[in-house]
């Protein structure tokens, strides 16, 4: 473990590489030019994690490094020998789904009970706020039809897992958090493709009982093993425990890698607007989640994890969705830039908060904040 002050060396290295990436750019070394940038940008990685209020950023910013390592070099991201790299996508995503499952348990699933008011409000938020603005961006902005879809897919998908661990930063409600997170996963193969029909149908062809078989096989199965890993097994391989999570970030880098460059031409010619289209949806959705909570008149915590709740969606779902409908290189193109967005500006927010007491808060530390403890 490098010591807080040595994280320090790494801003150093990271503005050595980015000179030199300028540098060897002008002079039109291409071919070196991207490693450069890739290795400035995992620097700045390195040295987040010396900083309390950056370190959450740390995995955000190495997914911008590959990301521009596959932008430079896609020829190494779509095949090796006659194997396509595409096809790792769906095992990859089953495998963060167990690990999803791993994670839950029937007390989880208990707090439906307990809160139905709440989870109600951010599952029905969810599925409108996010899919009609999406259906508007693909709009207002005229996309090609297929990237005009994957705005939005992306957008008709669940919640995703990362707005569980920004729920603890943020200091909201994280059981309201991981009970809707769940509720809209389970109700994922019934409602994404519905919603999809009805608002994507127009811009791309959707097979509804496919996609709903693909989201069962993708989600609820892999759920389902995890859950019954958590009461048969967990504990007693603390190693596998341990790796899950690695190999959750592992899997989301590969799978964004993969997406952009199969869809490298495309981003090349839309990349600014879908980035700005995909940063409306994502920050669109915090703001009206939040003040959909005061509609509603829930207390702060509740608001902010509805917030989250809405504006985070599983973007790997979608990739996943794009794949099976044979049109990663397009589809897939708004999911793979909405992850990294939603975490760049997830992190952002949760910082926000949690420097910000919510005037309601009552810290007589209770089953909230036990919680919270399983999440450090």
């Amino acid at each position: 473990m490098a010591k807080p002050s040595s994280y320090r060396y790494f801003y150093l290295f990271a503005a050595a590489f980015f000179v030199s990436y300028l540098v060897i750019t002008i002079i039109g070394w291409h071919h070196v030019s991207g490693w450069l940038l890739m290795l400035s940008l995992l620097s700045v990685a390195i040295a987040f994690r010396g900083n309390k209020l950056l370190k959450g950023l740390s995995y955000t910013i190495i997914i911008l490094a590959v990301v521009s390592l596959a932008m430079y070099y896609p020829q190494y991201f779509k095949t090796i020998g006659d194997f396509k790299l595409s096809g790792l996508i769906v095992p990859l995503l089953q495998i963060i789904m167990f690990g999803m499952g791993t994670e839950l348990s029937i007390k989880d699933f208990n707090n439906v009970l307990r809160m139905p008011k709440g989870i109600i409000v951010g599952i029905v938020c969810h599925y409108t706020i996010m899919p009609l603005i999406g259906f508007g961006l693909a709009n207002l902005f005229h996309f090609p039809s297929e990237i005009a879809a994957g705005i939005i897919l992306v957008g008709c998908c669940p919640s995703g897992l990362a707005s569980n661990v920004m729920s603890y930063l943020a200091r909201a409600n994280l059981a309201l958090s991981v009970s809707v997170t769940t509720v809209s996963t389970l109700l994922a193969p019934f409602i994404t493709p519905l919603l999809m029909r009805l608002l994507g149908g127009g811009f791309v062809e959707v097979h509804f009982w496919d996609m709903m078989w693909d989201i069962t096989k993708i989600v609820i199965i892999p759920i389902a093993g995890g859950l019954a890993f958590h009461y048969l097994v967990r504990g007693k391989f603390s190693w596998l425990d341990k790796a899950m999570p690695i190999l959750s970030m592992a899997g989301i880098a590969l799978i964004i890698m993969v997406i952009t460059a199969a869809g490298r031409d495309s981003l090349l010619k839309v990349g600014g607007l879908l980035i700005i289209a995909t940063f409306i949806h994502n920050v669109a959705g915090f703001l009206l989640g939040y003040w959909s909570g005061r509609l509603f008149k829930f207390d702060e915590r509740d608001c902010r994890t509805i917030a989250l709740e809405v504006g985070m969606q599983n973007a790997g779902l979608a990739s996943g969705l794009a794949l099976t409908m044979g049109k990663l290189a397009t589809v897939g193109l708004a999911p793979a830039i909405f992850g990294p967005m939603m975490n760049i500006t997830g992190s952002f927010l949760s910082s926000w908060w949690h420097s910000r007491l919510p005037e309601d808060e009552t810290v007589p530390a209770t089953a909230n904040n036990a919680i919270n403890a399983s999440y450090k």
